[in-house]
């Protein structure tokens, strides 16, 4: 018997490990989304701070987010296990992580904190292209805590919404609700870009530089994702069922291929084109919504779930537009937007029998007539965006007020890329790289290299001896 228990031990730190690390890979389908969605001249800058913003999510969570998280403590906040020690990082099943059952306190840990690093990735979808590089720092710090106390309220035994029996499997609420909600506290305080809206308040379009970038990182946050909510299980053995995984990674998919042919069939008729950006909304706005359900629905429900997520990317990201707020990833409306539709529905459509075996909660609106577990969702939808916003919000502000937190107008029309970093992220379009693009041995695609003169910067005495084609 103790040798059958250790083998799950084994067997499930093992599949927890793999899939934090498919989480873990889903910031490379962020940096490639995020810039594929926004302008060349702030490729680098935006694609490198998921880099910078993990690394410091990181450290914030081992030293003190995973303690107030997990660890053990009141129904608002963990108040034990703050720089875990060694021995609490292998134990299993132990004090402060005993919620932890069937893998050690280590890959806890690694699976909660690449969760973490997620939600604050959402956070810079609506601030992009005019936030300075420091408010990553400082406001990274900020909302790590923020978010480790909420999961606190929803996934941690002692939490208070736990213990109403909120469900959210693996974090619509959670990741994606929070994350979207500090990403409108930003983009409001820092206004839309420059250029955005006209005089008249109408909205000029802002076109990402590179369509495919932002497809490929759907696809590996899609990718991704196999991990994101099949990991939650944190064991093999999940709900009595030995590899329930597999059950809430059919889901998974399902919603999210629902929503992209929602997402590009509403566009179509909308706008009167089928819009690949809108295509691939639909799809990540299925997986944030499907995220809180994956575990507690049918696969029918999960079609249904991803349906009205695709329908949600397209007016969402328009009625986001609409009312004079600059979301140049469409952080509001796939996150925020979707992360209230998916716990909304995880109230309507949850099985009793699935609610049962994961002990948390009860059966949805369409399956026992009780409006019960959809109350819980909302109240749970309410105090989070109370608390989150607000002190996001709060946070913010004084940062503002105290230092600016967004990039000077000349700055930001000169890009983050060179202003930021000192270099652009794709420095062949701007000056002149012996070799180069635009340069002598790129003379047979008969294109000139102009942009240095367009920019002020004085080209280098080889080009001006030896002009490329005009």
């Amino acid at each position: 018997m103790r040798d059958a228990h250790n083998l799950l031990i084994a067997a499930s730190t093992i599949w927890v490990i793999v899939t934090a690390i498919l989480v873990m890979f889903m910031q490379a389908g962020f940096a490639f989304l995020e810039a594929g969605l926004t302008r060349m001249k702030n490729a680098g800058h935006i694609a490198g701070k998921n880099v910078l913003v993990f690394g410091i999510c990181s450290l914030v969570y081992w030293a003190i987010g995973f303690a107030i998280a997990f660890g053990d403590g009141n129904a608002l906040v963990g108040t034990d296990g703050f720089f875990p020690s060694v021995g609490s990082m292998l134990s299993v099943g132990a004090k402060p992580w005993d919620w932890f059952a069937e893998i050690p306190g280590a890959a806890g840990y690694l699976f909660e904190v690449v969760f973490a690093g997620v939600s604050l990735a959402i956070v810079w979808g609506a601030m992009a292209e005019r936030a300075k590089l420091w408010v990553y720092v400082v406001f990274g710090v900020y909302f790590t805590v923020v978010y480790s106390i909420v999961s606190h309220w929803i996934w941690s035994p002692h939490g208070w919404l736990f213990a109403r029996g909120m469900q959210d499997f693996a974090g619509s609420t959670v990741v994606h609700y929070q994350g979207a909600l500090a990403a409108l506290a930003g983009a409001i305080i820092l206004g839309p870009r420059i250029g955005k809206f006209g005089s008249d308040g109408r909205a000029n379009p802002i076109p990402g530089h590179n369509i495919p970038y932002a497809v490929l990182g759907t696809l590996i946050l899609w990718f991704g994702w196999f991990g994101f909510n099949p990991g939650s299980t944190l064991s093999v053995h999940t709900g009595g069922f030995f590899g329930y995984f597999a059950y809430v990674a059919i889901t998974t998919n399902v919603a999210a291929a629902a929503g992209a042919l929602a997402g590009i069939g509403v566009a179509w008729l909308k706008m009167g084109k089928p819009d690949i950006s809108m295509m691939l909304n639909g799809a990540l706005g299925a997986l944030v919504a499907i995220t809180a359900a994956s575990g507690f629905v049918a696969p029918w429900a999960a079609v249904v779930i991803g349906l009205g997520s695709g329908v949600i990317a397209v007016f969402g990201v328009i009625l986001v537009e609409r009312i004079g707020i600059d979301d140049p990833i469409g952080a509001v409306a796939v996150h925020g937007m979707s992360g209230v539709w998916g716990t909304l529905a995880t109230g309507l459509f949850a099985v009793p029998m699935l609610a049962k075996n994961l002990a948390t909660g009860s059966g949805g609106l369409v399956y026992t007539g009780s409006f019960h577990q959809l109350g819980v969702q909302a109240l749970g939808l309410v105090a989070v965006g109370a608390f989150t916003f607000a002190s996001s919000f709060g946070c913010l502000w004084v940062l503002h007020r105290l230092w600016g937190i967004r990039a000077a107008a000349e700055v930001e029309t000169a890009g983050l890329d060179v202003s930021e970093h000192g270099m652009w992220g794709y420095p062949e379009f701007y000056i002149p790289v012996p070799g180069g693009y635009g340069t002598e041995s790129h003379g047979h695609l008969g294109l000139a290299h102009g942009h240095h003169r367009l920019h002020g910067h004085r080209p280098a005495p080889e080009a001006e001896a030896k002009p490329s084609p005009a």
